[in-house]
């Protein structure tokens, strides 16, 4: 097979925060970053009709405050916009049984990609033929509770796990459907933690480097697993089709020659990673966009290729759950620190930080915020929203302008924080994880709760309560 060529494919993420300039009303809000119930009225942030002071004093913060309404939507509308796709919700985004149940009562099926999440999708009631499992590393364990459960698609990303699978399926007289993941040469201009489809990292069979046909004959020569397509992710937080243009045209050139060897593929899995606005710099398309642009690549290739389109498959994560939350802190500490050339800046303290958003530091990710609580005439000044951890790092939004006047007991509101930030938390510091709100047409509920001091020990072996004994 010829060598296969890296292609990058361009961002329109800005590198830097050079294009920060005040705004004309630090009290209005940017519509694109928000919910779509989320509004201000005379100052203080409310979603769903419900005003963040009211969320503050019956769940404390930080917390997560979800609009239920708008993530139902944005599933629905991926759904809508890719009629005859099989679209499947990335778990990984954030998990709960709460949000599972919204995703499968809107017709969605689920990904998953470890033991825990597959718990989560089947005690929140989601029929395992709607299951893809994922991962680079899947146990034994994990293998053999998929089989089991009856899970729809298996996407193998090893000859080990090829081999294991086979096994565990063989012994139990099934007949597992899997997807084969490849990687296509294609480097999305995205962070290099989250590019995906470049040959240099641990996902995936490589087409370029004859990986990928290995996988496929040695799936095609186990009876106990069935070969159903050939599945492909680029990256996350991709704002246009470019890069699954070139990443569709090289995984369908294999399928291609698949079958003329003879073998079936009925399917077309290319993965996730759409982009939502975390900045008023960031230009997400829409769903229709992109099944617009999806869609003409794949039926474009397919043509060339003389070939039947195949059934497809998407992986929306972020695009549904990230703009659909917000995390809402109080403010502490305020203080300003004087920097070279006479220029200075305002470090505002919050309650929570990379315990409950880690995205900054692991990233470099950017994120905005807004004054929640209050109207505020003072003029805005250049702000860093920082955590109460103890790292330099512990950044939550690196650029913004706030109010000069912000103090403590304020609340602020950082949107788009609905995917990978409740997903990643932690309990650095022994700081408990923050909870999860859903609201709905004037009523908050819990759905995750926040851990307690008595969750922070419970881990713990005391070995003064523990007897020699035990």
């Amino acid at each position: 097979m010829a060598e296969v060529r890296e292609v990058m494919v361009p961002s329109t993420h800005p590198s830097n925060p050079s294009w920060l300039s005040p705004p004309a009303d630090p009290n209005l809000l940017q519509p694109e970053l928000w919910a779509g119930s989320v509004r201000k009225t005379a100052g203080e942030l409310s979603v769903a009709g419900v005003p963040v002071g009211q969320l503050a004093e019956e769940f404390g913060t930080p917390c997560f405050v979800v609009d239920e309404d708008d993530l139902r939507h944005r599933a629905r509308a991926f759904k809508q916009a890719f009629a005859g796709t099989d679209v499947y919700y990335a778990a990984k985004a954030f998990a709960c049984l709460a949000v599972v149940r919204w995703v499968k009562e809107e017709g969605l099926s689920l990904d998953v990609c470890s033991g825990g999440e597959l718990t989560v999708a089947l005690r929140a009631g989601m029929d395992p033929e709607r299951i893809a499992f994922h991962g680079n590393n899947k146990s034994v364990v994990e293998l053999t509770r998929a089989v089991e459960a009856g899970v729809g698609r298996v996407v193998v990303d090893s000859a080990a796990e090829i081999d294991r699978l086979a096994e565990i399926a063989a012994e139990r007289g099934v007949r597992q459907r899997v997807l084969i993941r490849v990687t296509a040469g294609v480097e999305a201009h995205t962070h290099e933690y989250i590019a995906t489809a470049h040959d240099d990292q641990k996902f995936g069979f490589s087409i370029g480097g004859g990986d990928a046909v290995q996988a496929i004959q040695a799936v095609a020569a186990r009876p106990s697993l069935e070969l159903r397509g050939l599945h492909s992710h680029i990256g996350s937080q991709i704002f246009d089709t470019a890069g699954f243009e070139v990443a569709v045209r090289r995984v369908l050139a294999l399928h291609a020659r698949c079958l003329s060897a003879g073998l079936s593929l009925p399917e077309l899995n290319v993965g996730g990673g759409f982009g939502i606005a975390y900045t008023t710099q960031d230009d997400p398309a829409p769903p229709a966009a992109l099944a617009a642009g999806i869609g003409s690549i794949i039926d474009r290739e397919c043509r060339a290729l003389g070939i039947d389109v195949p059934r497809l498959a998407i992986e929306p994560g972020r695009a549904i759950a990230g703009p659909s939350t917000f995390t809402l802190y109080t403010v502490g500490t305020v203080k300003r620190v004087q920097l070279a050339g006479g220029r200075s800046r305002l470090y505002v303290a919050v309650d929570g930080g990379m315990s409950d958003n880690l995205r900054a530091a692991l990233y470099g990710a950017d994120f905005s915020c807004t004054l929640a609580s209050r109207r505020s005439g003072a003029a805005p000044v250049l702000s860093r929203v920082v955590g109460k951890h103890c790292e330099a790092g512990d950044v939550v939004v690196r650029d913004e302008f706030l109010p000069s006047d912000i103090t403590a007991g304020d609340l602020l509101a950082v949107p788009a924080t609905g995917a990978y930030c409740r997903s990643l938390a932690s309990t650095y510091n022994h700081v408990p994880r923050a909870p999860v709100v859903a609201v709905r047409d004037g009523r908050a509920r819990l759905i995750v709760r926040r851990d307690t001091e008595a969750d922070l020990l419970r881990w713990d072996v005391d070995e003064t309560e523990v007897s020699p004994n035990q």
